[in-house]
């Protein structure tokens, strides 16, 4: 699939939003990359996203995505799970589809954007919100909870 930009001050954080001062510890950079692919291979397992022989290699802002799969959506929503985290910017997807299907776009959201505004930009119908909020199942909880800096996927109108 190729090299995505994210927003990496924006997402998930690896690590937690409730550290203190006093808890936080010098950790190296290798041990950094070690947790975030040990995360973000866990995440996409556990969202029932279908990846063959996945393997996941972090390296700073970067995440490598390797393996096999049968659907394009399987592989758009691996490369989201992996990029929407906090300190990733960047995500080098290398996972084999399958079939071949045509690509749905992404779209990084901005202040003010709600589903339905994002639906009638792309898909021609503020409507055609829950069709977004689908595409990015199991990464959404609720059609309301998006954030500026997220990346979601934008299915074929």
């Amino acid at each position: 699939m190729g090299l995505f930009d994210f927003v990496a001050s924006a997402g998930d954080k690896i690590f937690g939003d409730d550290e203190k001062k006093e808890d936080v510890v010098t950790v190296s950079q290798e041990r950094i990359n070690e947790i975030r692919s040990e995360k973000i291979t866990q995440m996409i397992k556990n969202s029932g996203i279908q990846v063959a022989n996945l393997k996941v290699t972090a390296d700073g802002d970067l995440v490598t995505l390797e393996g096999n799969t049968d659907s394009q959506q399987d592989n758009e929503k691996a490369t989201l799970t992996a990029g929407n985290q906090f300190g990733i910017s960047r995500v080098d997807n290398r996972i084999e589809v399958a079939s071949s299907e045509p690509e749905a776009s992404f779209y990084t959201v901005k202040s003010g954007d709600t589903l339905s505004k994002i639906a009638k930009e792309h898909l021609g119908s503020a409507n055609k919100y829950m069709e977004i909020f689908e595409a990015n199942q199991p990464l959404l909880s609720d059609p309301n909870k998006i954030y500026p800096g997220q990346t979601l996927r934008i299915p074929r109108a």
